[in-house]
């Protein structure tokens, strides 16, 4: 094994189970972790991102098992088939365009200034956000509706530029309308699930003749620290907006874009 890759697929798993489920944007995160460390060739880095994506979205099953096994035992029943219902509404719009239109995306926003610009510009958002103090309408998931879900969905497309953040873009999506931070949060979780695991299974497909036997290890020891350190952070995020707003993720985001536009510690990235 080469232990430079292994320890480079470490890192890179933390930086992805850190930053997928926290509104600071975790492809572009990966995208300058990437540059900086010169992991792999760009094809064969993208095949890894997607093992250590997938073992991120496993720690949101593995973090929701009894939800979700209830909502498949119980699929019979209006309430787990609204939230079904919710969850392919919201999945959409994502889906549909980054299916036509994310190579287009790849070719213009995939590199560090676009990172570092939309990173910023996130920033401001949540901030304006959080200073909105929109009335809450829906405390929880079970009381969305299709309308509430379709709106969060059409927010997911923003997530489709590099630093905009899938969760950061449905998550406060869900606060400008009416859902509690509890509601936004547990939705973005459960959008992830089919938002991810249909990326995961195009790009596997797409990519396939990029799979080599010898590379397993180190796809392993990434899939394994993202599962890891995802299921930690989702635990701790849950904790922390139950007393705390976003505001210090705002002021991240905009640090850290900042940054690499001023060349802190960005101009190897360029």
């Amino acid at each position: 094994m080469d232990w430079t890759l292994a320890w480079q697929a470490v890192v890179m798993g933390v930086v992805e189970g850190i930053t997928e489920f926290l509104p600071i944007s975790s492809t572009g995160h990966l995208i300058l972790t990437a540059a900086w460390l010169d992991f792999w060739t760009e094809e064969k880095r993208g095949v890894f991102e997607v093992a250590i994506q997938l073992g991120a979205i496993l720690s949101v099953c593995y973090q929701y098992r009894e939800r979700l096994w209830g909502v498949v035992t119980q699929l019979g029943q209006a309430g787990p088939q609204r939230f079904v219902l919710n969850v392919l509404v919201a999945f959409m719009p994502a889906a549909l365009l980054g299916f036509f239109f994310l190579s287009t995306l790849k070719l213009y926003f995939f590199n560090p200034a676009s990172v570092a610009i939309a990173l910023v510009v996130g920033g401001v958002v949540i901030l304006w956000a959080e200073r909105r103090q929109t009335p809450i309408r829906v405390h929880t998931v079970d009381d969305m509706r299709w309308q509430d879900a379709l709106k969060i969905g059409l927010a997911q497309c923003l997530a489709l530029i590099p630093g905009t953040s899938r969760s950061g873009a449905t998550i406060i999506g869900g606060l400008l309308f009416g859902l509690s931070r509890t509601a936004a949060a547990e939705f973005s979780f459960f959008l992830a699930i089919p938002t991810m695991f249909a990326a995961t299974l195009y790009d596997s497909y797409k990519h396939r003749e990029l799979f080599a036997l010898a590379d397993l290890p180190i796809f392993a020891i990434g899939f394994v620290v993202s599962f890891l350190v995802a299921l930690l952070v989702i635990r701790a995020l849950m904790r922390f907006i139950s007393q705390h707003d976003f505001t210090v993720f705002a002021w991240y985001r905009i640090a850290f874009g900042l940054a690499i536009l001023l060349g802190v510690g960005g101009s190897a990235w360029a």
